[in-house]
């Protein structure tokens, strides 16, 4: 059984099932160079498991994906095209909700051409596995970091104030080929959706507000990129592209949201006009824009005036509407807002 190792196994065993329903022992023999006792053996575990579900007679077993499902493939970067992996080796081999499927697809080529048009490295894996609840995609790719990307085309040099940027939207390295929707909408379509680059890690979970978390980051080269799906959501991928469009017709994307928690690290409190223009900038190519302030316990007046008053003043065509306040936030920037502070 060294060379069935079931773990390796089920990043494949779903698509032989689909194209081997018939003798699919047979199959997983040749594949893995093992015994026809070692495969059967293998197979029933997979089915004891719920990732196969075995019909048809003893004699002539038919095999079927189960409730589990999982395709893990490698991708050289060079050359490839993203919609292609999508059609012929996930998309045949999952049966997901037609909502789902499509926020699936969306993401998963969006993540994807992230890989190959800013990684720089030479290859990309991607797994795409459905659990009974959910389904999870991971794109590993081996290239020099979304962060450090960043870095070097904006100038940023701090991680937190890198995803903040990438949080807004409309961030990107290459405007005449993106208009960086690719990963604000990827995570707005998820329960659950994660970047790890550079030693970071930043994570955004739906049902928490939906704002970002600092996590604890993969030791590994290159740029990961998880998200996950609930099969029984009720998101769907016009709903979500309506909910930041002005006039929600989901074509313009003129409406973000700020999450200044991405502003703070340990003992720092919100208190410098500089953090507030670090939180303004590029906010004018919006029509409105939520400051959300969750996390934030705290801030100055300079702050709350650079933001509310002096660049709300500069750009009156922007709408910035300040959420998840607490009493003292909320009486300073009020003060603020009505000129009594």
């Amino acid at each position: 059984m060294s060379r069935l190792n079931l773990h390796h196994m089920m990043g494949w065993i779903t698509a032989a099932a689909v194209a081997h329903p018939h003798d699919l022992i047979t199959h997983v023999a040749e594949r893995a160079q093992a015994s026809r006792p070692a495969a059967r053996k293998a197979v029933a575990r997979l089915v004891e498991a719920g990732w196969l579900v075995r019909a048809g007679s003893a004699s002539r077993p038919v095999y079927r994906p189960g409730l589990l499902r999982q395709v893990v493939a490698s991708y050289p970067l060079q050359g490839l095209v993203e919609d292609v992996p999508w059609e012929r080796d996930f998309r045949p081999n999952f049966v997901l909700p037609p909502h789902v499927q499509r926020m699936a697809q969306h993401v998963f080529n969006e993540i994807l051409n992230n890989a190959i048009d800013h990684s720089g490295g030479s290859t990309v894996t991607v797994s795409l596995r459905q659990t009974p609840n959910h389904v999870q995609l991971l794109v590993s790719d081996d290239g020099r970091g979304l962060f450090d990307r960043i870095r070097e085309s904006f100038a940023i040099d701090d991680a937190q104030h890198a995803m903040l940027e990438l949080s807004k939207g409309k961030l990107t390295s290459l405007p005449d080929r993106h208009t960086g929707r690719g990963l604000f909408f990827s995570a707005q379509l998820t329960d659950v959706f994660e970047v790890h680059a550079n030693g970071s890690n930043f994570q955004r979970r739906g049902w928490d507000g939906g704002g970002w978390h600092c996590g604890k980051p993969l030791a590994r080269q290159g740029t990961s990129v998880y998200a996950s799906i609930a099969l029984d959501t009720d998101r769907t991928l016009d709903s979500v592209l309506n909910a930041w469009s002005a006039d929600h017709q989901g074509i313009a994307f003129d409406r973000t949201r700020v999450p200044l928690r991405l502003l703070l690290s340990s003992n720092t409190a919100l208190d410098s006009r500089s953090q507030a223009r670090r939180a303004a900038a590029r906010l004018q190519q919006f029509s409105h824009a939520r400051i959300d302030f969750s996390g934030v316990t705290d801030i100055g007046h300079s702050f709350a005036d650079e933001l509310f008053r002096v660049f709300a003043g500069q750009h009156p065509e922007l709408q910035l509407v300040a959420e998840n306040m607490s009493p003292k936030v909320a009486n300073l920037v009020h003060a603020t807002i009505s000129g009594q502070a």
